[in-house]
C-alpha cells in the first residue's frame, strides 16, 4: 500500500488567481536560450510569426538493439513471455568497469528493471521476467474506455496518475541530463521503454480535451487483500477529472510527463513525440484554464495534492516550453512559479515540484529568483537537515531514501550546470554521492532489492511476496526478488526492520526509484561501472499445483476419494480454468463382470470448484481408465484461503458387480502422488501409469504440502519517538503503543497499533478512541487517517476502510485538553486473540500552522489515549 508523505511538515498552499494561458501572448522577436544536461542539448530558436521550433542534439540517441532472441511462454497458461538465456544471475559482467565506491552500471541496471515489474496490462512479449503476467484487463470497462497498462503504484495495484506522471517526468528528465551514460551503460532503450510504457497509458487517459482518468483501482478495497496482481478479482472503477469537475495537478503532472517524453523521443520517433506533445498540450491547456481540484477526489487518503497546482503549472510550463520554444509556456511557467508554494525545507516529490520547475528555469533563463530557490533548497539539505548517525539525510518517516536520493539527483543536476556557483558545486556532489552511497551500503547494508550486501528480502510488495492464501505472511519467505526497487528506509537513527508488514520502512513504490534511478545515470556518467549480461527477473519456477488424497469411504462395491487441489502458481499467478484431476484406475474386474466403464455410478455430494467429467479411456487393451473432474470455473485461483485450494468427493460405484481397489493406479499412491493434476492437457502433479499399468515417475517428490505453513504475526514496526509509558488504566484486554511521527511543529501525527491481549474476540465496530489534546483558540482541527489495517495472529491481513474522527470539547477543560479526537472504526470483523488493529493519522489546523501541542494529555503516554468498546473503557484514563 503506498502512503502520502506524512503531512506534519507540509504547508497547504493556498491557490491564489493569476495569469492564464487561455490566450497566450505571442511571443514579440526571436528569442534564443538553451537547455543544457548531460546527455542531450535543446538550442531553441523561436519564430515570431510561425512559432516553429528547431532542435539540434548534441549526441545521437539511437542505442543499439538487443540481439536476444524471444521465446514464448512453454506454458500456454503463462502470459509473461520469458527472453531466451536471461537468467537472475545472468552470464557474467560487461561493459566499463567503475571507479567509483560501487557498482553504479548494475545499480542503474536493477532500478530500472524495477519499473519493467511494476507493469499492468498486456505485458509484451520481450518483458524481462518469468512471474509477471497480464493483469487488469478490464481496467477502465466501467466507463466504456480501455485503460489497460500503465504501473501499479507501490506494493499495492492502485494505479495513480499523480505520482506515476510524476515518476515519468522525472525519468524523462534523468535521460535528458544523462542520455551518453544510459546509452554506453546499455540501458537507453529500457527506460526509454519505461518511460513510453506510461505515456502510452496516459495518452489512454486522456480521450478528449475535456477528460482525464486519472485513476483506476480504489485505494480501500485494493489494500483489503494481498496476492498477487494476475490474481485480482476486485472491482477497480476508473475516476476521471472533467471541466465541470477539474483537477488541475493530476493534469499538469500528466501534461509535464507528456512534455518531458517529447523530448526524450524527438531524436528517434517524431511521430511519438508529437503526439506525446500534442496530448501534454491539451492537458496543460485544460490544467490552465480551470485551475481547480476540486474533482481530484477519489485519491484523498492516499495522494491528496496538498500543494495545490501551481507548482504543477510551472513544471509543465516549462518542459513545453523546452519541447516547442514557445515564449507564452516560458511566460506561464514563471507566472505560476510565483504563486506555487516555496517550502525549502521539503524535497522534490509527487506532491510538490516547485525545486524541479525552478531548477529548470534556472538552467533555461539564468534567472537569480530560480537560482537562489534551488540554493536555498539544497543549502537546507547540506547543513540544516537531520543527519542520522552513518549519514542519511533525514527527512521523513514515509520514504526517507526517496527523499534523500531525489535530492541527490537534483542537487547534481544543479552542480552540473553552468548556473551553479563553482564554490558550491563541489559541495552538491559530495552531498549527491554521500546519499546515493548510503542507498547502496556505506552504512553496512544495502536498501536495493537484489543488490549489494545485506539487501532487503522482504519488501512490501504483493506479487513479490507471492502469497496465495491472502496472507503476507504465507509464505514465510517472499517467492520473488523484487531487483531494483528501493525500499523506504530507515528512520532518523539508522534503524531499519525488514519485514513484509513494515510498509513505513520496507515499501516500495514508482516514485520512490524515479529520483533514484536519476542519480544513478548521473554516478554511472562520472564513475562508470559494469552490468550484467543477459541478466532478467527469470527465476526457477518452484512449486506451484499438488493434491493431497485420502479415502473418505470403501466397501464391497464402491469408493468414494477426498482431494484437496492447491493453485499456488506464481511464474506467473494464474486464474486457470484448463485444470484436469485424473484418478486412474484398472478396472479388470469391471470388465472382466460383463460391465463396462459407462456401466458405472459417478457421484458427488461435495465439489468446492469444478465438476466430474466422467470415466474416461487410457488405455482399452489394458482395461485402464480415469475419473476426470475438470477445473474450468475459474474459482481455483492464488486469491485467498477461499479460492487457493478445492476440496471435492466423488463416489464410483459398480452396481452390478465387485470394485478392486488393489488393482488402481491412483489408489495404490493416494497419499502421495496417485492423483494426477494438468493444465491445459500438462502434467505438473503426480506420476500418471504408462500404457501398461505401471507407475512412471512422478512429476513431483510426491511430497503432499501442508494445508497452511506456520508464520508468526509480524507487527508493523514504523519509525518515529514512542511517547513514554503513562500511569493510564490497565487493562487485559487491549494494549496501545503510540509510535510518533511528530509531536510538534503542524501535527500530531504517527501509528496507533491497538493490540487484543486478552482472550477473546473484539469486534472492529464497537470500538472508540479518544485522543485528549489542546486546541489553540479560533483553530480548525482536521482529522486525516492515511492507513488503517488489521493484523491476524496467524498473519491474515485485512485493510479496515472508513475510519473517521470527530472533534468534541471536554465537560472540564484542563491545561493539557481542551479538545477530543473521538476516532470510529467501522465494522471490519473482529480482531482474535494476538492480533492487531494500526491507524496511521494526523491531527493539524486547517491552515497547517503551527500547534502549539507540546502540554497536551494524550502525548504524556500510551495509558492517556483511551479505547471504549461498545461504550466499555477497555484501555487508557481520561484527565
Amino acid at each position: 500500500m503506498k502512503h502520502p508523505k506524512i503531512l506534519a511538515s507540509i504547508l497547504c498552499i493556498s491557490l491564489l488567481s493569476g495569469c492564464s494561458l487561455t490566450n497566450p501572448p505571442q511571443p514579440s522577436g526571436s528569442e534564443e536560450t538553451s537547455y543544457t544536461g548531460d546527455g542531450i542539448s535543446l538550442d531553441v530558436t523561436t519564430d515570431e510569426t510561425e512559432g516553429a521550433t528547431e532542435t539540434s542534439p548534441s549526441s545521437a540517441g539511437t542505442a543499439g538493439t538487443s540481439d536476444d532472441t524471444v521465446a514464448s511462454a512453454s506454458d500456454e497458461t503463462s502470459s509473461a513471455v520469458n527472453v531466451e538465456g536471461l537468467s537472475e544471475k545472468g552470464s557474467g559482467y560487461e561493459g566499463v568497469k567503475g571507479t567509483g565506491a560501487f557498482n553504479y552500471g548494475e545499480a542503474l541496471q536493477k532500478s530500472i528493471l524495477f519499473y519493467e515489474l511494476q507493469r499492468s496490462g498486456d505485458l509484451p512479449d520481450d518483458t524481462r521476467c518469468n512471474w509477471r503476467g497480464d493483469s487488469a484487463m478490464s481496467d477502465g470497462s466501467d466507463n466504456g474506455i480501455d485503460l489497460t497498462g500503465g504501473w501499479y503504484d507501490a506494493g499495492d495495484h492502485v494505479k495513480f496518475n499523480l505520482p506515476m506522471a510524476y515518476s515519468a517526468a522525472m525519468l524523462a528528465w534523468s535521460v535528458t541530463e544523462s542520455e551518453d551514460a544510459y546509452k554506453e551503460a546499455g540501458q537507453l532503450e529500457y527506460i526509454k521503454s519505461d518511460i513510453k510504457w506510461v505515456t502510452d497509458y496516459l495518452i489512454k487517459c486522456h480521450p478528449d480535451d475535456n477528460t482525464y482518468y486519472y485513476q483506476v483501482g480504489d485505494g480501500g478495497a485494493d489494500h483489503s487483500w494481498w496476492g498477487p496482481a494476475e490474481a485480482m478479482s476486485m472491482q477497480r472503477p476508473s475516476y476521471k477529472v472533467t471541466r465541470d469537475n477539474p483537477g488541475s495537478a493530476v493534469a499538469g503532472e500528466a501534461a509535464a510527463a507528456l512534455a518531458a517524453a517529447s523530448v526524450v523521443f524527438a531524436k528517434t520517433d517524431k511521430n511519438y513525440a508529437d503526439e506525446c506533445l500534442k496530448h501534454a498540450k491539451s492537458l496543460y491547456k485544460f490544467a490552465d484554464e480551470t485551475r481547480s481540484d476540486s474533482g481530484y477526489t477519489a485519491a484523498n487518503g492516499f495522494y491528496n495534492s496538498w500543494s495545490g497546482f501551481y507548482d504543477e503549472l510551472s513544471w509543465a510550463g516549462a518542459w513545453l516550453y523546452m519541447a516547442t520554444g514557445d515564449k507564452a509556456y516560458l511566460d506561464n511557467a514563471k507566472s505560476c512559479y510565483s504563486q506555487a508554494g516555496h517550502d525549502y525545507n521539503w524535497s522534490m516529490c509527487w506532491d510538490d515540484v516547485h525545486i524541479g520547475a525552478a531548477l529548470l528555469l534556472a538552467k533555461i533563463t539564468g534567472e537569480k529568483t530560480y537560482t537562489d530557490a534551488v540554493e536555498e533548497h539544497l543549502d537546507f539539505w547540506l547543513k540544516g537537515i537531520t543527519y542520522s548517525p552513518k549519514g542519511l539525510a533525514w527527512l521523513d518517516t514515509w520514504g526517507s531514501l526517496r527523499y534523500a536520493t531525489t535530492t541527490a539527483f537534483v542537487a547534481s543536476v544543479y552542480a552540473d550546470s553552468d548556473k551553479c556557483p563553482s564554490a558550491k558545486s563541489a559541495d552538491y556532489w559530495k552531498f549527491a554521492e554521500s546519499q546515493i552511497n548510503y542507498a547502496l551500503g556505506s552504512s553496512g547494508r544495502s536498501f536495493v532489492v537484489g543488490f549489494g550486501e545485506n539487501a532487503p528480502e522482504h519488501p512490501h510488495h504483493r506479487t513479490a511476496q507471492g502469497s496465495y492464501s491472502n496472507n503476507m505472511n504465507e509464505p514465510s519467505s517472499h517467492r520473488h526478488t523484487l531487483y531494483g526497487a528501493l525500499v523506504g528506509g530507515p528512520d532518523a537513527s539508522d534503524n531499519y526492520n525488514d519485514t513484509v508488514s513494515d510498509y513505513t520502512a520496507n515499501e516500495v513504490a514508482c516514485d520512490y526509484n524515479a529520483g533514484f534511478t536519476g542519480i544513478l545515470a548521473k554516478m554511472y556518467g562520472k564513475y562508470h561501472g559494469e552490468t550484467i549480461k543477459d541478466f532478467g527477473a527469470v527465476e526457477p519456477v518452484g512449486d506451484e499445483y499438488s493434491v493431497e488424497g485420502s479415502v473418505n469411504v470403501d466397501g464391497q462395491d464402491f469408493i468414494e476419494i477426498k482431494a484437496l487441489v492447491y493453485n499456488k502458481t506464481a511464474w506467473p499467478a494464474r486464474k486457470t480454468a484448463s485444470l484436469e484431476l485424473r484418478y486412474y484406475l484398472d478396472l479388470s474386474e469391471v470388465i472382466k463382470g460383463g460391465k463396462k466403464a459407462e456401466d458405472l455410478e459417478v457421484n458427488s455430494n461435495y465439489m468446492q470448484s469444478g465438476h466430474v467429467d466422467g470415466i474416461k479411456a487410457w488405455n482399452k487393451d489394458k482395461n485402464l481408465y480415469y475419473l476426470s473432474v475438470v477445473f474450468d470455473d475459474g474459482n481455483l485461483y492464488p486469491g485467498g484461503q477461499e479460492h487457493y485450494k478445492s476440496e471435492i468427493q466423488v463416489r464410483m460405484r459398480n452396481p452390478e458387480g465387485p470394485w478392486d481397489n488393489s488393482n488402481d493406479p491412483s489408489y495404490k499412491g493416494l497419499a502421495g502422488s496417485g492423483i494426477c493434476l494438468y493444465d491445459n492437457g500438462k502434467l505438473v502433479w503426480g506420476s500418471e501409469p504408462s500404457a501398461d499399468g505401471k507407475d512412471q515417475t512422478p512429476v513431483t517428490d510426491g511430497t503432499a504440502p501442508s494445508d497452511t505453513t506456520d508464520a508468526t504475526a509480524a507487527t508493523a514496526a514504523t519509525s518515529g519517538t514512542q511517547a513514554t509509558a503513562a500511569t493510564g488504566k490497565a487493562s487485559d484486554k487491549v494494549k496501545v503503543t503510540m509510535k510518533y511521527d511528530s509531536k510538534s511543529g503542524n501535527s500530531i501525527s504517527g501509528s496507533m497499533e491497538i493490540k487484543n491481549t486478552g482472550n477473546e474476540k473484539i469486534s472492529v465496530g464497537s470500538l472508540k478512541v479518544k485522543y485528549f489534546f489542546i486546541c489553540d483558540g479560533g483553530k480548525t482541527p482536521v482529522f486525516d487517517c492515511y492507513y488503517s489495517g488489521m493484523l491476524q495472529s496467524d498473519g491474515a491481513y485485512n485493510g479496515v476502510n472508513g475510519v473517521t474522527g470527530a472533534f468534541s470539547d471536554p465537560a472540564n477543560k484542563t491545561s493539557s485538553c481542551n479538545k477530543i479526537l473521538t476516532m470510529s472504526v467501522p465494522d471490519s470483523g473482529t480482531i482474535d486473540k494476538g492480533g492487531t488493529i494500526t491507524i496511521n493519522f494526523s491531527i493539524h489546523y486547517s491552515d497547517w500552522q503551527n500547534m502549539n501541542s507540546a502540554a497536551s494529555y494524550s502525548l504524556a503516554g500510551d495509558g492517556n489515549i483511551v479505547i471504549e468498546s461498545n461504550g466499555t473503557n477497555i484501555w487508557g484514563s481520561e484527565p
